[in-house]
């Protein structure tokens, strides 16, 4: 019950950087990389945005995905930074505006600072394809764009957590000296105690120590020091193959529940009669689920059926079951037909 020091559990933050960045990581090989445990990905996020606030200047414009997590605007507009939005989610199709968010970072001004959802993007579910990846990563290194990387879903996406960090670790491949913000609330089920991490990838071994200086600076008054079980947990798991490979299993057989009852729904709503297209149910990705649902759609879901989501019809694909998906699906149809 030892405190932790301020950059938190060594261990765990060693590991948390291999998970992320991938053992054969050149950057964590040549020591280019300033890290510190966080209060999970909320404190991540904030260390981050106070650090880039601190140096860029306040009033900097900060870019956010149109939607996102709707803790990202203040987290960044509490820092200081100027949160503005790019183009990102398409409602005719509920899919990915891939023309609209090119356009906008062509558009915004050289070394503009970007955040990106690494996987399963929260809260449409809607994610870049690889190809799609590498394009953004072309466009924003002619445009030097800085690149602040949220990664809340990593091996719960995709059942695969070297898949789900495809993004990651091809950004730094191409040479983007990024921030990354990590949480294991959802991944390893660790809510309630806070498990995360900050870490930026540097030009040199020299800048990194000077970075992660700075972000414990940062840290001290903030909140002194983190939590050390839910990081001790985490660090036990990854170093053990035996233990590792276990929960990679129970993140597939997750991710795989989940796919199972967006597939479920589907074929519900087909069967209720619904002859609206509902293939972008299927094709997102993680734990929500933009149903393309308007608010008076929602609304009315509510009021006649007892089924509750979000305003902008998100849907937890993760509170839908096998028992319950077909009532889901009639009450879906029932206020869209």
């Amino acid at each position: 019950h030892e405190y932790a020091g301020i950059a938190g559990v060594p261990d765990f933050v060693e590991k948390s950087l291999e998970f992320a960045y991938g053992q054969a990581s050149t950057p964590l090989a040549e020591g280019r990389v300033a890290a510190v445990q966080a209060i999970s990905g909320t404190g991540a996020l904030r260390i981050g945005a106070n650090l880039y606030a601190k140096f860029a200047g306040a009033g900097t414009p900060f870019y956010l995905p149109a939607p996102s997590w709707g803790n990202h605007t203040p987290i960044f507009g509490h820092a200081g930074l100027d949160v503005k939005q790019y183009t990102y989610y398409d409602p005719s199709t509920c899919g990915l505006n891939f023309t609209g968010m090119l356009d906008d970072l062509i558009k915004a001004p050289d070394g503009s600072m970007f955040l990106l959802h690494a996987c399963a993007h929260n809260p449409t579910g809607v994610d870049p394809t690889e190809e799609q990846w590498r394009e953004i990563s072309d466009v924003m290194k002619q445009k030097n764009h800085a690149i602040f990387f949220d990664c809340a879903y990593q091996g719960f996406a995709s059942g695969d957590a070297e898949k789900d960090a495809f993004a990651v670790r091809h950004f730094v491949e191409e040479g983007h000296n990024i921030l990354l913000a990590q949480s294991y609330s959802k991944n390893f089920g660790l809510y309630g105690e806070r498990v995360g991490a900050l870490s930026a990838v540097l030009a040199t071994p020299e800048e990194a120590a000077k970075v992660e200086s700075q972000m414990k600076i940062l840290v001290r008054p903030m909140y002194s020091n983190p939590p050390v079980y839910g990081a001790r947990l985490v660090s036990t798991i990854l170093r053990d193959p035996t233990l590792k490979a276990e929960w990679a299993g129970e993140c597939l057989e997750m991710a795989e529940r989940i796919n199972s009852v967006r597939e479920l729904l589907v074929s519900n709503l087909a069967a209720a009669g619904s002859i609206r297209s509902w293939g972008h149910i299927t094709d997102q990705i993680g734990m929500f689920c933009y149903s393309g649902l308007t608010k008076e759609e929602v609304e009315a879901i509510r009021d006649k059926h007892s089924v509750y989501m979000t305003l902008d019809g998100r849907i937890s694909m993760a509170g839908v079951t096998s028992g319950n998906v077909e009532y889901l699906a009639q009450a879906m149809h029932d206020v869209t037909k």
